[in-house]
């Protein structure tokens, strides 16, 4: 008996697979089966895949298999998130071109991702640096310019000053830049964007029908569109106009209830009337200025110190003409969020509490706990934002909050000094991007005719080759010839739009695309109403408000423009754990790689030179913390299978999962154990007639076989990976202990041998196709449907049941698998007869398998 060989058996069944095609999806519309379209997040191609790569696809690839026997017609493919900063900074750095770079990083990975077994279609494969990729995302633009759903304007953006662009809120995390982590400043820049807020409403009441999407996700969403119902205020300019002509500050708030426990009102440093203050005053420039290069995210401006400059000017209540605020610009008003002003009530507001303090404003009072009399509430360090009643507040005094918030809008609307009206958190998507390794934006920019749309027969417009990257900028503004070109309308001499679109553009309507990859417009329009929405859709929970968000989006507007896709891209939706793995530093704190270390039998870690290693927390394997396993090792020293089942073993896989040397070790051995009792096992040949009968432990071994299949494809179905995997050990161990004696225990032990090599499939492909060839089988056995538990082997043979009377435990029957509700009945009342005791029976309460309640008296 030979061991099992990994590398010869995955590399035979790989080459199988590839040969015959197998997993190749004909686009037949409308299929007799049932559809399924399963869907990992693509990869940046960076060079390698990752232990994060291994365990996504391995998700993926396992309910495609498992689908795929269950008889539906499964989609299943591959492609690439292929333009980004890290290729120009490769270029920068390693003098390639980002073009040469990506390719070879594609081929790269595409070969390590093939060593796993997956079942992906490549023959779909694309990369959204094509141009017959990103061309179909230059029209759809195109078309959304002219649909009213693109607006190019001046604005305040964020600006990362390493990667030298521009990013989205979205994509400013703690104030830092995403992928540089550098400190993101504020700009003004003339920008193109998508208005994704024409469609805040219906993004959010999707969320309620997205019913197989996490909770958690669902939840990022609502908070990021931010719809909010308040009241916009107008606060009078006491002594006329400001510079910039307004008469008034217009604030938006929620809790219009508060008015009266006002005590300042704030501009954003972005604010028209701040920026016409500032033609005036070199002390409010500074701030302002100081104010850009601080963090940006709401996150981080909430944890800032409060600051605030006094503009001098007063603003007058619009409730009490005889009071007037103080107008301030402060560091934590957002010009992006309502009208970029507020009005401050520190009494109800953590934060206006702590401005109030810093700068000695009043603090009154206006909501009154539940319970509590007036004369004993007051506002220490801590702002009370809990329910009560209004008082200190005129007309508002006894409402609740509820009824105040009504009733103040009310008396706004009478006096015309505000209107009810709703705001939301989300903003525009600005796309613009100052980087060449991008999809470039087909617009031409004329002196005569304006910002001009490059026409469809000149599209795709495609990035030049001859750039250079020997200073800061974007290559594209500083190529000599590319940009020149002459207006489409009147023909005189013009340039090309510079900016290249954010890269979630491309990640935004690939899985569409994917349904006719080669069609000569975005989609097809019969594939995609077939395929779409993606069944489910596997990737990181960190892009829940941008990939996430952004894909939900694109479909509205490609159904706008005609591109039938439906309104959800997305029908299910499953966040996976990350890989965790312990970190290593040596005596001067230098971090150290996983097989730089050792462990003697001492318990305690070295380095190769025998000094001690200092041994820290299991965190998420990142290259700064030196942490990482590589896959390539894995996959050759233990085989795709075995670390496929350890990623599906360790932990529920919504959970981290940490990676562990005895861990894929185990997954190893267990591989060597079914192949040795495959090997070792004396089997009839393939397809004998079942017996007549079968002996008590035969009975045993089938019915273990036949619930494992139906507990195990349970676990699959609801992504309890690790519950299939504990399934399958069990049924293995079984198996191991079962003897046969006679023809009829052979047939049944081929019998279990079979279901536990068919429910192996999609999780160790490869092993499980070598042993149900040496099963003596000619088809394939990824060909082969998923196995069919027989009925009458899930049922217990006896089952014990309490009996109550009146609630109380009184006494235990024992029925059939099979029993009938009138003989239970009959059983329990004899069972019971003492507790009974000749009163009469009123009702009998029977749940089946569980419980018997006689009601007597």
């Amino acid at each position: 008996m030979t061991r099992y060989n990994h590398r010869d058996t995955e590399k035979k069944w790989q080459d199988i697979w590839a040969a015959q095609k197998v997993f190749c999806t004909a686009n037949t519309t409308p299929s007799p089966q049932p559809k399924y379209y399963v869907l990992e997040m693509f990869p940046y191609p960076s060079g390698r895949i990752h232990m994060g790569h291994v365990r996504n696809y391995t998700l993926g690839d396992v309910v495609a298999r498992t689908k795929r026997a269950q008889g539906f017609h499964v989609l299943h493919p591959m492609g690439w998130d292929a333009f980004g900063l890290p290729a120009e900074n490769a270029a920068m750095e390693r003098g390639v071109h980002p073009r040469q770079w990506t390719t070879q990083n594609i081929a790269t990975m595409r070969t390590q991702l093939q060593s796993m077994g997956l079942s992906l279609d490549w023959s779909r494969e694309i990369a959204t640096c094509h141009p017959e990729y990103y061309r179909h995302e230059q029209k759809m633009f195109l078309d959304f310019l002219a649909a009213g759903l693109v607006e190019r304007k001046e604005s305040w953006v964020n600006w990362d000053p390493v990667d030298q662009t521009v990013l989205a809120n979205e994509q400013v995390v703690e104030g830092r830049g995403w992928r540089s982590g550098a400190v993101v400043e504020k700009r003004q820049l003339s920008q193109w964007f998508l208005k994704i807020t024409a469609f805040a409403d219906d993004l959010l009441a999707g969320l309620d029908n997205l019913e197989r999407w996490p909770d958690k996700v669902r939840t990022m969403q609502r908070n990021w569109i931010g719809r909010s119902e308040g009241a916009e205020v107008s606060f009078e300019i006491i002594d006329g106009k400001t510079a910039a002509g307004q008469e008034t500050v217009t604030v938006y708030t929620t809790r219009p209830d508060t008015l009266f426990g006002a005590s300042f009102c704030a501009l954003a440093p972005h604010h028209p009337v701040t920026a016409a203050l500032c033609d005036n005053n070199d002390a409010l420039r500074a701030f302002v200025a100081d104010c850009n290069r601080t963090a940006t995210s709401e996150e981080a401006i909430e944890t800032a110190e409060k600051r605030g400059f006094d503009t001098g000017l007063r603003v007058r209540h619009p409730f009490d003409p005889t009071r007037d605020l103080p107008l301030y610009v402060a560091n934590f008003v957002l010009m992006d969020y309502g009208t970029g002003a507020v009005f401050g009530c520190p009494a109800g507001d953590q934060r206006d509490l702590d401005f109030a303090r810093r700068y000695n404003l009043p603090v009154m009072p206006v909501v009154l706990p539940v319970g509590v009399e007036e004369e004993d509430f007051a506002i220490a360090d801590t702002a009370f934002t809990g329910d009560g009643t209004l008082f200190n507040s005129d007309f508002l005094d006894g409402l609740s909050v509820e009824q105040a918030k009504a009733r103040a809008i009310e008396r706004l609307e009478e006096l015309g000094k505000g209107r009810r009206t709703i705001s939301y958190r989300l903003r525009d998507w600005g796309v613009s991007r100052q980087r060449y390794w991008g999809c470039p934006i087909p617009i031409i920019h004329c002196a005569a005719c304006g910002a001009v749309p490059v026409p469809d027969d000149q599209l795709p417009v495609i990035l030049p080759d001859d750039v250079s990257f020997d200073q800061l900028g974007n290559p594209l503004d500083h190529h000599p010839t590319w940009k020149k070109t002459t207006c489409p309308t009147c023909g005189q001499a013009a340039e090309r739009e510079t900016d290249t679109f954010d890269t979630f553009m491309e990640s935004s309507w690939y899985f569409a695309r994917y349904c006719s990859p080669r069609a000569s417009q975005p989609v097809e329009a019969t594939d995609a109403a077939y395929w779409l929405p993606v069944d489910q859709y596997i990737g990181g929970v960190e892009h829940a408000v941008m990939h996430l968000l952004y894909a939900r989006f694109f479909s509205r507007a490609m159904q706008r423009v005609g591109l039938a896709t439906g309104d959800e891209p997305f029908a299910g939706l499953f966040t996976q754990g990350m890989i965790c793995h312990e970190t290593y530093q040596d005596e001067k704190g230098k971090w150290l790689s996983p097989d730089a270390v050792e462990k003697r039998a001492n318990g305690e870690f070295y380095d190769h030179e025998g000094s001690e290693v200092t041994v820290g927390p299991s965190i998420k394997m990142s290259k700064s913390k030196k942490n990482t396993v590589d896959p390539a090792d894995i996959l050759d020293n233990y085989g795709a299978d075995a670390a496929r089942f350890f990623i599906l073993s360790d932990s529920p896989p919504e959970r981290d999962l940490e990676w562990t040397d005895a861990g894929i070790e185990g997954a190893w051995r267990f591989l060597q154990r079914l192949w040795t009792l495959v090997q070792t096992a004396d089997l009839p040949a393939p397809n004998v007639d079942k017996p007549a009968d079968f002996s008590p432990q035969a009975t045993a071994l089938r019915q273990k076989a036949h619930r494992t299949l139906v507990g195990l494809t349970e676990s699959l179905d609801s992504f309890r990976f690790n519950g299939a995997v504990a399934r399958i050990y069990e049924l293995t161990n079984s198996i191991s202990r079962f003897a046969p004696d006679t023809a009829s225990d052979r047939w049944t032990l081929r019998e279990s041998l079979e279901i536990l090599i068919l429910l192996c499939g999609p999780m160790t492909p490869h092993i499980a196709a070598e042993l149900w060839e040496k099963l003596g089988y000619d088809d394939l056995l990824v060909n082969h449907p998923w196995p069919t538990p027989d009925p009458a082997l899930l049922i217990d043979e006896t089952k014990t049941i309490p009996v109550q009377v009146n609630g109380k435990h009184r006494a235990n029957i024992t029925v059939s698998g099979d029993w009938d509700t009138e003989q239970v009945k009959a059983l329990a009342q004899t069972a019971a007869a003492r507790a009974i005791a000749g009163q009469e029976i009123r009702k009998f309460i029977v749940v089946k398998d569980r419980i018997v309640n006689i009601v007597v008296g």
